[in-house]
């Protein structure tokens, strides 16, 4: 009975040990971002909301006010050529002290590494080869090019108009 009593205590002692909950620690992660493969896959045009809020986080890094983008897409809307109007915002957004820019000698040193972060930052996706060699030719062909130039093509760009 003893042998029996000391059995039954045993098999409980090794159940509850069993079903102990493992505590994990706690993780945090960052979100991964789905890049396009091409720009096939974007067949949604963004409103002129998302478009100047999108425009203004990657020419600042920060996001946009509501308050400014409020004004903004009222001055967009009484412009009636909207390419205009996104010629102007864009230029008024780099005439910013602000706007964050990649220098031009940056821009030249590497700019295989240029091309693939500006094709990130604006498109989302990564560049086919024909387009980052082609890039990549025109900006050391080109020697009064500018990445601000460069920024002010692909914010203009219809493809980023689309997600």
């Amino acid at each position: 009975m003893k042998r029996l009593t000391l059995a039954a205590m045993l098999l409980v002692a090794i159940g509850l040990q069993s079903c102990k909950k493992d505590l994990a620690e706690d993780q945090f992660e960052v979100n991964q971002v789905r890049l396009y493969p091409s720009i096939a896959a974007k067949d949604k045009m963004k409103s002129q909301e998302q478009y100047v809020s999108i425009l203004h986080t990657n020419l600042f890094q920060q996001a946009l006010s509501g308050n400014e983008l409020v004004q903004i897409i009222d001055c967009l809307e009484s412009i009636g050529d909207k390419e205009l109007g996104r010629e102007v915002l864009i230029s008024n957004f780099m005439n910013e002290p602000t706007v964050i820019l990649p220098s031009d000698s940056v821009m030249r040193a590497n700019p295989e590494k240029f091309v693939m972060e500006t094709y990130e930052r604006f498109f989302v996706r990564i560049p086919s080869e024909g387009e980052k060699t082609w890039f990549i030719n025109f900006i050391e062909s080109n020697p009064q090019l500018s990445s601000e130039l460069v920024y002010f093509a692909f914010a203009l760009s219809n493809e980023y108009l689309y997600y």
